[in-house]
């Protein structure tokens, strides 16, 4: 029993190792999604090696009552699964500020703060080979602190579609 065991995990080691490719060094674009209106987000990707690189987010929102950014960064891990296709999972947090200003039967609401919080991150996506852009999709579930009323119960799952030109 314990060579099948050891030799299942040595087999799910290789399918991962095996798999490694080249990612793009740089990749620069939007991720669009939906988190309590902090969709449209600058994304960053900076390659570290060939199957691991840096994601940096930078959100904003401003709707009728409330202004607020968002700054992310995450350490991706990347597989192949076919040619041009990836999945990718990823660890890491961020901060930002908020604050909202609005009327309501004559009494004037105004409050401000700043949060930080803890993300996960798992996709998939596919690159191009004709031209250099990366298409992605995925879930960013995001843990905050310190968000006072910005989100009544700390747990955002922010679910985007990620568009980047790379270079």
């Amino acid at each position: 029993m314990k060579k099948v065991i050891l030799s299942a995990m040595m087999l799910v080691g290789l399918a991962f190792t095996a798999q490694a490719q080249d990612i793009s060094k740089n990749a620069l674009g939007l991720r669009l999604g939906d988190n309590d209106g902090l969709g449209g987000e600058i994304s960053y990707q900076r390659g570290l090696s060939k199957n691991n690189r840096l994601e940096l987010d930078l959100g904003f929102r401003n709707s009728n009552n409330v202004d607020a950014f968002k700054l992310t960064g995450l350490y991706q891990w990347v597989w192949n699964i076919d040619e041009g296709f990836n999945w990718y999972a990823g660890a890491g947090g961020g901060l930002g500020s908020w604050s909202y200003d609005y009327s309501a039967n004559g009494a004037k609401f105004k409050d401000n703060g700043t949060f930080v919080f803890v993300a996960g991150d798992i996709g998939i996506e596919y690159n191009f080979k004709e031209v250099p852009i990366q298409l992605s999709l995925d879930i960013r579930p995001e843990l905050y602190f310190n968000s006072d009323n910005y989100r009544e119960d700390n747990f955002g799952p922010d679910l985007a579609l990620g568009i980047r030109y790379k270079f």
